[in-house]
């Protein structure tokens, strides 16, 4: 279906058999679909408006963007690595504090906890960039943890421009 906004930014030329047709040269079938000479209704948000997003999709999509950095700088070590995204760790009775992340070097994979890690973690300034920081430091960390690195060893040259 092709909504007139649309039909403008195609450019709606020859190629669109209604570009200059009116209500009244529609065919039969496509009058009694219409109400008052519109198509049908769009999806909720439309065309307009960005997709929602939520704090869990940034979180993984963070979580993602540089598990695949870590994994370009470090192919050998990180290539079965798993990353995976739980809510919240299961906390043992006697267990003091909360784990932000658990490391199962036997499976070559990282558990990392959305709850413990936006909501418990300290930020100077709370923005989308230092939140964003918060995540990437705690995939370095697990990961560091993981093959058994320095953090800031992970990526060297990354901040070396000071």
């Amino acid at each position: 279906m092709i909504w007139p906004g649309e039909r403008r930014a195609r450019g709606g030329g020859a190629s669109d058999p209604r570009a200059g047709a009116t209500s009244g040269e529609r065919s039969a079938a496509g009058r009694s679909r219409a109400r008052h000479g519109r198509a049908g209704r769009s999806l909720m948000p439309g065309a307009s408006l960005r997709p929602v997003s939520t704090r869990r999709d940034l979180f993984e999509q963070t979580v993602r963007a540089t598990a695949e950095y870590l994994v370009d700088e470090w192919p050998n070590e990180l290539s079965q690595l798993r990353i995976d995204v739980m809510a919240m760790p299961e906390q043992p009775p006697g267990v003091n504090g909360v784990a932000r992340w658990r490391v199962i070097p036997a499976q070559h994979r990282v558990i990392l906890f959305r709850i413990p890690i936006e909501r418990m973690s300290r930020l100077h300034r709370d923005d989308d960039w230092h939140r964003r920081m918060m995540v990437e430091n705690c995939v370095f960390r697990a990961v560091g943890e993981l093959i058994g690195k320095d953090p800031w060893d992970l990526a060297p040259d990354r901040f070396r421009h000071w």
